[in-house]
């Protein structure tokens, strides 16, 4: 089983996928570790500040085999990123599309308003981020637009609202 974690930044989506692995012992792959090793190894010109969808369209490539590989080969994988694009499904036939789940974490505005505080202080919890402006107009826009194109692309969405538990 393959499973896609999918959300803007700051939504617990690494957080999650490590819960995940302890509970299941299922392996997940962040997609930000391959763009940093990709990033620090020399292998693209892109950088950490470039633009998401120049990144997701670099990423997605290698993450798509990635996943293919592990379906074939009877693996469980955890995949979480922000660079999984919306329309992911379309890359994949129904004998693979059978093997994947997916989810979208999107954090209303009315939650991010009434805990931008600890929003911030637990985007660290798994990993240190070298380059983070969080701001409340950014994860407020960005959820928002996460929201919009999930439900257009009809993705499973899971909604943090009052309190933040994703019990998948």
């Amino acid at each position: 089983m393959i499973i896609l974690i999918l959300g803007a930044s700051h939504t617990g989506k690494t957080a999650l996928a490590q819960k995940l692995l302890e509970k299941y012992k299922y392996p997940y792959l962040s997609i930000d570790h391959l763009k940093m090793g990709l990033i620090r190894s020399g292998n693209t010109e892109l950088t950490p500040l470039s633009d998401d969808d120049e990144l997701t369209a670099y990423l997605w490539p290698i993450v798509r085999e990635m996943i293919k590989t592990a379906i074939e080969n009877k693996q469980n994988m955890i995949v979480e990123g922000c660079y999984i694009p919306f329309d992911w499904a379309k890359d994949f036939d129904k004998n693979y599309l059978k093997n994947i789940t997916h989810y979208c974490l999107v954090m209303s505005e009315k939650y991010i308003k009434n805990h931008f505080d600890d929003i911030v202080n637990y985007a660290n919890v798994i990993e240190e981020r070298l380059y983070d402006d969080c701001t409340l107009e950014d994860v407020l826009s960005d959820n928002a637009r996460f929201a919009e194109l999930a439900q257009k692309h009809n993705l499973n969405i899971v909604l943090i609202d009052d309190e933040y538990k994703t019990d998948l």
